[in-house]
């Protein structure tokens, strides 16, 4: 039996943030990223939800011997689709999962649940890395539900924060004005 597959178009393009094996770029066709803020968790996430008008670009990462417990612990809140063939492009032919948080178990990002900026960053240096400055700025381009930002860079409240050099930052920060995200203050200590 082969191992599975799943689809990451959020902080697991990011290989700094995984160890999952033979991870390789793919995009999705249907699928449009937003970011969510979960009833269960109280917090904003970036999520997958179908527009048969955008595709979105992300990794390819095998489940080592089909064994989703701990992709599943990491994507908490989430539930797994499965992509049909014509929605996933990469290399060589394969089926895929991809997490997607459910519209009735969450909402869109409001003031009070803003978008943490130490999880964009580690996005956007994901992108980055496997996409180049045109990959960034399809993300932004290919992502909805932006809303106010917490500058928590400093002491991050992203459990899988990574340091990010001046320049991602800055990427980050130029994005998001150009979008005309309002880019709040920092978090309360």
């Amino acid at each position: 039996m082969s191992d599975p597959f799943f689809f990451g178009y959020g902080s697991l393009v990011n290989r700094e943030t995984h160890d999952y094996p033979d991870a390789e770029p793919a995009r999705i066709r249907g699928w449009r990223r937003e970011w969510r803020t979960s009833h269960r968790f109280g917090r904003t996430f970036l999520s997958a939800v179908r527009d048969q008008n955008v595709a979105i670009d992300g990794l390819v990462a095998r489940v080592p011997g089909a064994d989703w417990a701990a992709l599943d612990a990491r994507e908490a809140g989430y539930a797994r689709h499965a992509l049909a063939g014509h929605e996933l492009q990469a290399a060589r032919p394969l089926s895929a999962q991809v997490y997607a948080i459910c519209d009735s178990e969450s909402f869109l990002p409001t003031e009070a649940h803003p978008i943490r900026l130490s999880y964009l960053d580690v996005v956007v240096a994901g992108f980055l890395r496997e996409f180049g400055k045109a990959g960034v700025a399809h993300f932004f381009e290919t992502t909805t539900g932006w809303a106010a930002t917490i500058d928590d860079r400093e002491q991050p409240l992203y459990a899988r924060a990574r340091p990010v050099n001046a320049d991602i930052r800055n990427r980050v920060d130029a994005h998001l004005a150009a979008l005309g995200v309002a880019q709040g203050g920092s978090p309360r200590a």
